[in-house]
């Protein structure tokens, strides 16, 4: 009896917890956002059980693996690099070791150097997908192909993961900067059907947004209207705002009518009626060249309460523009003048994210949250300020934790 007691409370084995900790990361990729405190508490759990073995711990291989996990996962990387330096590891482990190690560094180069000749494909499952989605991060920049290759190994490797989560937001973020807008499409559709409910869907959201104006030209948008109708009405209606928005300031008159008659429809489902946002946006892009009356009536019909801060600016810089016109002889008024972007044209606070975004400290290390580079002010006139700010799409996702 005495020794069955003991076995009840002897502590769990490393692989043990952190198998745990996976399980609840999976529930995270499917949208539970109640797992997210949750998740930062058992990773504190796993650090202080981590800190109590010893090297012969890990003879046990299941042990070494979830240390790597654990690694990729969220966990503090002092404490990982603090246990491998005590293992007596060579070959492939101490490759893989290193590499992690200097990733969570943020070394890439050298953690490059240290997995170049490590094939995800011929590691243990629960370690693979993992370092798929670190290769294919740290050579994103470098080898986008083969970036793109090892973060579709990712999603194979781990189906319904948040590592395949991840592995799909960044394929995303490089079909944009490879202005690949039929893998762009391809990907968003996959993480509408399968990631939506996540809580990083707002990062998805971000450069969902971003990539149909980038790639606008070449862009099927009758693809995108596939994916938006994928999504719930409010997430639908919320994605065509945020289109909207960025195609009034752009000048984008194609995608704005798309956007438009996007909103009317989801408005005509539900019996409502026009949304001021939408109001506004279709308004913007006629400014200079519609009749200066017929704008100013549309524009005073708006109200303005209805608005946040930054559409309001964007209406004062509507109406200063249409006082601009009217003082202009025919003669000099230009044929197009785009509306001044105001200081930030990021979603604000009335255009809701697809989901909440979970705070930085409950993040997993391969999912961090976007950093968003602080707007640039124009103190001068802010009406006649052309400079394009852009939407900070997905940034280096994958770095590693701030310790």
């Amino acid at each position: 009896m005495a020794s069955a007691a003991q076995a009840e409370l002897a502590p769990l084995e490393p692989y043990q917890m952190v198998r745990s900790l996976q399980l609840l990361q999976d529930r995270i990729a499917d949208g539970d956002h109640a797992a997210l405190p949750m998740q930062r508490k058992l990773i504190e759990l796993i650090d202080g059980r981590l800190l109590s073995t010893r090297p012969s711990d890990y003879e046990d291989k299941r042990n070494f693996r979830a240390l790597l996990v654990y690694a990729m996962s969220g966990g503090n990387p002092r404490t990982v690099a603090s246990i491998i330096s005590k293992l007596p590891l060579d070959g492939t482990d101490a490759r893989i070791s290193t590499g992690i190690i200097e990733y969570l560094r943020g070394q890439f180069g050298d953690a490059t150097n240290a997995l170049k000749d490590v094939d995800p494909r011929n590691i243990e499952t629960e370690v693979a997908a993992f370092l798929a989605l670190v290769k294919g991060s740290i050579i994103a920049s470098e080898d986008p192909a083969a970036s793109l290759e090892y973060l579709d190994l990712a999603r194979v490797i781990g189906p319904g993961t948040l590592v395949e989560e991840a592995a799909l937001r960044r394929s995303i973020a490089l079909a944009i900067s490879q202005s690949d807008a039929e893998r762009f499409l391809r990907a968003c559709e996959q993480y509408v059907r399968r990631f939506l409910a996540s809580p990083y869907a707002t990062q998805f959201a971000d450069a969902f947004v971003d990539g149909v104006t980038g790639l606008e030209a070449n862009i099927d948008l009758e693809n995108v209207a596939g994916i938006i109708g994928a999504m719930n009405h409010e997430q639908a209606k919320v994605t065509y705002l945020r289109l909207a928005r960025r195609a009034a300031i752009d000048q984008l008159t194609g995608l704005l009518q798309f956007a438009r008659s996007g909103l009317e429809a989801l408005a005509a489902e539900v019996g409502n009626e026009a949304d001021p946002r939408a109001v506004l946006y279709s308004t913007v892009a006629t400014v200079t060249t519609e009749d200066v009356d017929a704008v100013r009536a549309r524009l005073e019909s708006i109200d303005s309460r209805r608005l946040s801060a930054g559409d309001r600016m964007l209406l004062d810089a509507a109406f200063r523009v249409l006082d601009e016109v009217s003082v202009l002889p025919e003669a000099r008024r230009p044929p197009q003048t785009p509306v001044a972007r105001p200081a930030s044209v990021e979603a604000d606070e009335e255009l809701m994210p697809l989901a909440s975004e979970p705070d930085a400290e409950t993040q997993p290390a391969l999912v961090e949250p976007v950093s968003v580079d602080p707007p640039e002010q124009d103190e001068s006139d802010a009406f006649i300020a052309d400079m394009r700010s852009k939407l900070q799409s997905i940034d280096d996702m994958l770095q590693g934790p701030k310790e």
